[in-house]
């Protein structure tokens, strides 16, 4: 070995060195934005993953916000349309709850056990108007099993 390439080692060890140790920091700075940019992905899936669940949680809620304004104004129809309004009409509920099934009156939807041909349950109100048939009742009839 020459002089030169003796005086020169230090130096070039040195250059080694200094380049490990930025290379070292690179790889720092790497693992950094690394760890960052997965924290970032796994927020970013739990965030997405909520969003989902409110979409599903609060989809109809539009739908919801039309029913609710129908019901209301059956509600208040309700309460301000009294029977005798109803009678001075003509018309009148027919009673169904616990009498024989009058077809001519009454429409049987479903036959449950009970007491043959009575009306167990009454699913909808039937109307007569001056007497006659304007909608009928829809009713769950009794029928005896053996």
């Amino acid at each position: 070995m020459d002089d030169k390439n003796i005086n020169q080692e230090p130096k070039i060890k040195k250059r080694q060195n200094k380049q490990v140790e930025e290379l070292e920091q690179k790889i720092r700075v790497l693992e950094d934005q690394l760890k960052r940019a997965v924290a970032d992905y796994i927020n970013l899936e739990k965030r997405t993953e909520e969003e989902k669940r409110d979409t599903i949680k609060y989809g109809n809620k539009e739908l919801l916000l039309r029913l609710l304004s129908g019901l209301e104004s059956l509600f208040l129809a309700e309460k301000y349309i009294e029977e005798d309004v109803l009678k001075e009409a003509g018309v009148e509920q027919i009673e169904t709850a616990g009498r024989e099934f009058d077809p001519n009156f009454m429409e049987c939807i479903e036959t449950i056990e009970g007491k043959e041909n009575i009306v167990i349950e009454e699913t909808r109100p039937g109307f007569r108007l001056y007497g006659k048939l304007l909608k009928p009742a829809q009713v769950k009839v009794g029928k005896t099993t053996v």
